[in-house]
């Protein structure tokens, strides 16, 4: 059985920071590979980057992998592709690439330089849309786009008013769901607020709800089933996971147009992508909430449920096993794209 250590930038445990890639590693396993986690827990200082390079040397060397699989760019891809000679697949998420407001200008540039010096090491890439494969500046021809996918185990259509009940929420009430995380500059809470402001002038008894990352990864199906609709304003994203959990409990969505969102809500009514602007945006969330209904989107994310991904993501560590891990610079040319 092939081996694989898999690294994540986040700390262990059932928290919610990286859950997808965490999930996505269970997933995995289940489909006949052998998987080990390590997890990078400093990504800052360089003294405790020392250590964990020191750390990750010493659980390569303990548990002898076939493969690596660095589940984030910057300095996680980086450690990965210079500190062993084993293939390595790279996936690439979004922030790693795209730019990141929510931190200084100077990291944002540094952390998306070594994403992509990473990718010349790698020997297989995943990017998680076809946007984030536009922003490589090389090793194009290594990429495949395979989104995190869904547990559809724990994402899928539930009662409304048993999970208001659960969450102690009124049954009358109307709301309107923002998931901000803990990047919530990226998210555009502000938009978001905005936005609801002005539904809210024109219809009483709406509730914005705001998950901020510190909600149980086991609760937020409970609050996607709960709500009305999902308002989503994000300026950059790879493949939302948000929206795909969200199409999985059937909820209504207003979006922007932005990661993947576009190719995901094919087929899928009631959903509006409108531009970034409050009053666009507020308007449709007073539609979707006047048809007072769910949507279908569960029947259509089935092709991105995360057993099907998993045997994906199988076939693709096998074909990076078989290829060469260095190649020379000429090679790099014919790359670009």
């Amino acid at each position: 059985m092939m081996k694989v250590l898999n690294v994540i930038p986040a700390t262990p445990g059932e928290g919610s920071g990286m859950i997808f890639a965490k999930r996505q590693v269970a997933s995995v396993g289940s489909a006949g590979v052998d998987v080990v986690t390590f997890y990078l827990t400093s990504r800052v200082s360089v003294s405790s980057l020392w250590r964990e390079w020191q750390q990750l040397r010493e659980e390569i060397s303990k548990t002898k992998p076939d493969l690596i699989h660095a589940h984030y760019g910057t300095m996680t891809a980086f450690l990965c592709a210079f500190g062993t000679g084993l293939p390595l697949v790279i996936t690439y998420r979004g922030s790693d690439l795209n730019p990141t407001p929510n931190v200084s200008w100077l990291r944002s540039v540094w952390g998306r330089a070594l994403s992509q010096l990473a990718a010349l090491r790698a020997s297989k890439i995943i990017c998680v849309s076809e946007g984030l494969k536009d922003r490589l500046l090389w090793r194009r021809s290594r990429v495949s786009i395979i989104p995190s996918g869904v547990n559809l185990a724990l994402f899928f259509p539930r009662n409304r008013d048993e999970a208001r009940a659960a969450l102690g929420w009124s049954a009358t009430e109307k709301v309107v769901l923002f998931n901000a995380g803990a990047a919530s500059r990226i998210k555009r809470l502000d938009l978001a607020t905005a936005a609801f402001e002005y539904a809210s002038q024109r219809q009483p008894n709406l509730r914005f709800q705001v998950l901020n990352g510190t909600t149980n990864p086991d609760q937020v199906p409970v609050y996607l089933s709960a709500a009305d609709c999902l308002l989503f304003t994000s300026d950059n994203e790879g493949s939302p996971n948000i929206i795909k959990e969200a199409l999985a409990c059937n909820l209504p969505i207003v979006t922007v147009p932005v990661g993947d969102v576009a190719v995901r809500v094919v087929g899928v009514e009631p959903t509006r992508i409108v531009a970034r602007d409050p009053r666009l945006l507020g308007e449709a969330v007073l539609e979707l909430l006047a048809l007072d209904g769910r949507s279908n989107g569960y029947e259509m994310v089935q092709i991105i449920g995360e057993e099907k991904l998993a045997h994906e993501i199988r076939a693709l560590y096998e074909a990076a096993v078989q290829s060469t891990p260095f190649e020379s610079n000429l090679s790099l040319q014919r790359d670009v794209r």
